[in-house]
């Protein structure tokens, strides 16, 4: 049986949590088993103390009978940076780009649990943190969750002493001077929001990476893979890295060899004809990159050489021409080493293409893109 998980972000109104629990309980909605919390140190002194201190939560518990809730202060998650520095707000720039990296952070563990069922609550916290959390909704958002808000009737609306509608008469101040409103009377709607959901678009492996991404490199991921303009690729002889947007891709030499071997050719095109297969030319094309990148010694013991020195003595004799099935086993290697850490998208826009043809393939490099060889 799945297990059903409210999470939110709060501000200065903890009252969003109580509102949104008699939302669900009335409206007949799946009922959370347990609760959590994300929000500021700040903020959390007000929900611990308008919440807990003062009764709220359990009032709402007792007036409508309601099932027990996992919830207390060891649910609530305080905002931090990558150092564990906790925010006392979230006012500035830099905070914003924390305050984003951490929400999205947290609904990717969240929803990285198929036995349970999300409902993320849109209602508190500063207009950036409901859009961050609708945002990571979108990207990890599976079928079983879900995206709400909550609204109340204009009378009660930020109105400090009001939590829920309760079934007895309970006056309370109102927003007008010296006037007083009568909680029982109160309007609490929640509304489901549709949501795209992106997470079927990518690859399993993508979306552990991006748990550990920041914000805007996500975005940057994310848009680039809708573009259909070319991209730019470059590739660190002395990092071994393969980098786009903003993404470095560590690659053994083993397969950074053969890309970069590709990428030389004219036009980008390399084809495994018979004289490709039985010319050793090939060989010493790749093997010249893969030297530069100073690559595992064992991989010249495929192509017939001894070892390193063979290679550097220039010793060919017994040198071995490049074959397909090398060929197609380091590319399946490095397009799946490139799917860890890009949408299908652009692995699709910067990848080795093959036309498939039986007897002598032809691979190639989309020639559109912008390589640049950074070479030691």
């Amino acid at each position: 049986m799945r297990k059903n998980i409210l999470v939110a972000v709060t501000g200065a109104s903890p009252q969003v949590l109580t509102e949104t629990l008699y939302a669900l309980h009335t409206q007949g909605k799946s009922f959370p088993d347990e609760v959590w919390v994300i929000t500021t140190q700040d903020a959390k002194a007000m929900l611990m103390q308008g919440l807990f201190d003062e009764g709220h939560w359990q009032k709402l518990f007792d007036d409508y009978q309601m099932p027990a809730v996992k919830f207390d202060e060891s649910h609530i998650w305080l905002i931090a940076d990558a150092d564990g520095r906790v925010l006392n707000d979230a006012k500035t720039e830099s905070d914003q780009s924390i305050m984003a990296d951490f929400i999205t952070q947290k609904i990717a563990e969240l929803t990285a649990d198929q036995g349970c069922a999300i409902h993320a609550s849109l209602a508190g916290g500063r207009k950036t943190m409901a859009f961050y959390m609708g945002y990571a909704m979108s990207l990890y958002g599976r079928e079983q969750d879900a995206l709400s808000h909550v609204f109340v009737d204009d009378e009660f609306e930020f109105v400090k002493d009001f939590y829920y509608p309760t079934p007895y008469d309970n006056l309370i101040t109102g927003k007008r001077l010296g006037a007083s409103v009568n909680t029982r009377h109160a309007v609490v709607t929640l509304a489901e929001i549709p949501f795209v959901r992106m997470r079927r678009h990518f690859e399993q492996d993508l979306l552990a990476h991006i748990q550990d991404a920041s914000f805007s490199k996500t975005v940057a991921l994310m848009n680039a893979a809708q573009q259909a303009d070319h991209l730019d690729v470059a590739i660190s002889y002395k990092a071994r890295t393969l980098s786009v947007l903003g993404v470095d891709i560590k690659l053994s030499a083993k397969l950074l060899a053969l890309y970069l071997m590709i990428a030389e050719q004219p036009k980008r095109t390399m084809k495994l004809s018979s004289a490709f297969q039985s010319s050793i030319e090939p060989t010493q094309a790749y093997l010249t990159h893969f030297y530069q990148l100073k690559g595992d010694v064992r991989v010249y013991n495929t192509f017939g050489l001894e070892d390193e020195g063979d290679w550097q003595q220039q010793r060919f004799e017994k040198l071995k021409p490049l074959t397909p099935k090398f060929i197609q086993e380091v590319l399946s290697q490095l397009h799946k080493k490139l799917a860890e850490h890009l949408p299908v998208e652009v692995v699709d826009k910067i990848k080795v293409h093959s036309d498939g043809a039986k007897g002598g393939s032809t691979y190639f490099i989309n020639d559109q893109l912008n390589v640049v060889f950074n070479k030691p």
